[in-house]
């Protein structure tokens, strides 16, 4: 493990952030939005997840992943390129000029994706830093990368709520072993590769602690893509949906991977870096 050469926050540009909120997730890496969206504004997002999950055409572009041995959903990847609701979600001044605040640039959206923890049969995520695998197959040279996630549903302590390291963002965590040809295809049921040893695990948790966020439908938490995080599985009947927004500094690029022969496809690492531009509120219903 080494410290983190590189900052959490990148300037002092002015945003819908507090100083002290910038301050805090300055400190721990991550910081939760109370209400972010409506409860309008969460049925907007939950009717596309729904129409997404049942498109033919979205399943064939291999942007839907299924839980192992069950036909659940697992993820949808790529929902601003099939999703105009989605693309304005991630456009809105309240969250585009967040993320603008905290990278310190224009951005783009390296990833997006609405995560299912179906009920009795949703499995988790084990603890990783997101960069790791960022860097090594996308080729992103420095975590200059924000993370959004926002609860569609009620995500309590026992449905598979995400699971986060505060402080252990600037650690970073080089995970040992080659990157097989096609590993994406594995990761995203279950990633094996591009992890931390459980002997790292522990001495982070007992270093770092462990919190949990919940709360209502509507939430939303933003993380720094080096954060160590993790989520359990949910053998509740309370399903739990997330959507993901991933936005990267027009600054940081993605080059050539830095340890895989090829990146990863466009859906799951989007490789246009044009800033986005915002749009009024109004468009996002």
């Amino acid at each position: 493990m080494m410290r983190r050469p590189d900052p959490t926050v990148w300037g002092e540009a002015a945003g819908p952030f507090t100083a002290d909120e910038v301050a805090a997730y300055d400190a721990k890496g991550f910081h939760i939005e109370d209400g972010l969206l409506t409860p309008a504004q969460i049925q907007s997002c939950w009717t596309e997840f729904s129409r997404l999950a049942v498109d033919p055409h979205v399943d064939a572009s291999g942007a839907v992943v299924r839980e192992r041995g069950s036909d659940a959903v697992r993820s949808i990847f790529a929902v601003h390129r099939h999703s105009p609701v989605i693309d304005a979600l991630a456009r809105t001044p309240r969250i585009l000029d967040r993320a603008r605040q905290i990278l310190g640039s224009e951005v783009y959206i390296h990833q997006s994706r609405i995560n299912a923890m179906p009920g009795m049969v949703g499995t988790g995520f084990g603890w990783h830093s997101d960069f790791e695998t960022w860097h090594a197959e996308d080729g992103l040279p420095t975590p200059r990368t924000v993370s959004l996630s926002i609860a569609l549903t009620d995500n309590f302590a026992f449905n598979g709520g995400l699971m986060l390291m505060p402080g252990a963002h600037r650690v970073f965590v080089p995970c040992v072993g080659e990157t097989p040809a096609g590993n994406f295809r594995e990761s995203l049921q279950e990633q094996k590769v591009g992890v931390p040893s459980y002997d790292t695990v522990t001495d982070l948790g007992l270093e770092f602690g462990i919190e949990q966020f919940t709360g209502p439908a509507g939430h939303a938490l933003f993380f720094d893509s080096n954060s160590m995080h993790a989520s359990s599985n949910n053998i509740t009947p309370y399903s739990r949906a997330n959507v993901f927004l991933v936005f990267n500094s027009v600054k940081n690029a993605p080059d050539a991977p830095f340890g895989a022969a090829t990146p990863r496809p466009a859906h799951i690492a989007d490789r246009d870096t044009t800033p986005l531009t915002p749009v009024d509120d109004t468009e996002f219903v």
